[in-house]
């Protein structure tokens, strides 16, 4: 449903073992001008302006088991999406304000068994928001990719890699023909590789990279800190080095330090959702990424990491489509847009199905780890191999067959396949 003019819809998943509207009822009662009990203040006029309303119940199947335990209680939980207009007058176009009222209080709401935010329909008000600084086209531009998805890969702190010990990796992907290569999200600023030091290597490996090619690799470093002070510090220092993104750990700096960060980037920023599983992995409770990306758009994120086919983690296939398809989708218009990153355990061998569930688009980084230095036949031909996997994609071809002739692309094949 698309929000009025005057509204912010949201949609919740609602279930309870009662009255599923009269639970709605008493969730935009609570959350704009209603409590326990009837107040002289709360006058027609009032509600008017501030009240929410529920306009729309859809039903959906009952379940015998709560998704929350609820002692006593017996089946069926009756369940549907319920969609609660919040007047724009009440809430503004602060991101702490509808955070507040049509979120972070609901999940107390007495009576419910579970409780799943579905999605956010805001109004043409909310796009005074920044939102991506460069996005899809300033993510091409910055990476020198005209057509075809971007290819990156990682640096893990797992590996415990000393500043030039790094530098040396990023040389190699570098020579590689890799696009982008990032930080790992746990690779902010230690003992061992600072982020001062990390991008005193690093940054002269680029930069003589791009003096012997033309070609300006993008290196994402880790910024994120908690102190919105460190965090600029840490920018700059990337800025002044002649770097051009960063990885931020968004849930961890928050919706402020995001704001705050945006406001005077110079940077790319590619997002990590780390921690978005907590808000998510519950099927009836917390938020699905539909909702829950639209926020960090309108702050600004211009790559946005969401997993992968046969992810690694628990993520089933059919949750990454959607994300996929969530961020293609504009909330106001094209340019608030972010990069779709592809990531978790890829190694070319998801590339024809990936292409073919997101809709045979290329607008997509493709983030390879472990499928890249992994490789058989060392890290360039795992470049080489994720590479000849989309254009198998990109052919209408099966890996197997456009094997036959691209020995990185059979090598992966035999190892992971």
């Amino acid at each position: 449903m698309t929000a009025s003019r005057e509204t912010i819809n949201v949609t919740y998943r609602l279930e309870t073992s009662g009255d599923v509207e009269a639970l709605a009822a008493k969730i935009a009662a609570d959350q704009s001008t209603g409590t326990f009990t009837e107040l002289p203040g709360e006058t027609e006029e009032v509600r008017a302006r501030c009240a929410a309303r529920v306009v729309e119940i859809r039903p959906l199947e009952p379940t015998d088991v709560p998704s929350i335990p609820a002692p006593g209680g017996t089946g069926p939980y009756h369940r549907a999406d319920a969609v609660i207009a919040y007047p724009l007058e009440a809430v503004g176009t602060d991101i702490a304000a509808l955070m507040t009222i049509t979120i972070g209080g609901v999940y107390a709401v007495r009576g419910l068994t579970g409780i799943r935010v579905m999605d956010i329909d805001l109004p043409q008000a909310w796009s005074c928001h920044p939102g991506p600084q460069f996005g899809i086209p300033g993510s091409r531009r910055l990476m020198g990719v005209e057509q075809g998805p971007m290819i990156a890969s990682i640096i893990k702190p797992s590996l415990g890699l000393l500043p030039e010990e790094t530098a040396k990796v990023v040389a190699q992907l570098c020579e590689a023909g890799v696009d982008f290569i990032k930080d790992d999200e746990k690779l902010m600023s230690p003992g061992y590789s600072s982020l001062e030091a990390r991008v005193k290597a690093i940054m002269p490996v680029i930069l003589d990279h791009e003096q012997k090619t033309g070609k300006k690799v993008m290196y994402a470093f880790g910024i994120s800190s908690a102190d919105p002070d460190t965090m600029m510090r840490h920018h700059d220092c990337v800025v002044d080095a002649g770097g051009n993104a960063a990885v931020v750990n968004i849930n961890s700096i928050g919706y402020g330090g995001m704001s705050f960060l945006r406001n005077r980037s110079r940077l790319c920023l590619h997002a990590h959702r780390n921690g978005w599983d907590i808000l998510t992995r519950h099927p009836g409770l917390g938020m699905e990424f539909r909702a829950y990306q639209k926020i960090w758009r309108l702050l600004g994120v211009d790559q946005f990491q969401i997993n992968g086919i046969r992810a690694k983690y628990w993520e089933p296939d059919k949750s990454f489509v959607r994300s996929f398809h969530d961020l293609a989708t504009p909330i106001f218009s094209e340019n608030d847009r972010s990069l779709p990153v592809v990531c978790s355990g890829q190694w070319g061998g998801q590339a024809v199905e990936t292409y073919r569930r997101t809709g045979r688009t290329l607008d997509l980084m493709y983030l390879g780890g472990g499928g890249i230095h992994g490789h058989t036949m060392g890290a360039a031909a795992g470049v080489r191999a994720i590479r000849q996997a989309w254009k198998a994609a990109e052919l209408g071809m099966e890996l197997e067959e456009y094997a036959r002739d691209q020995p990185e692309l059979a090598s992966a094949l035999a190892k992971w396949g």
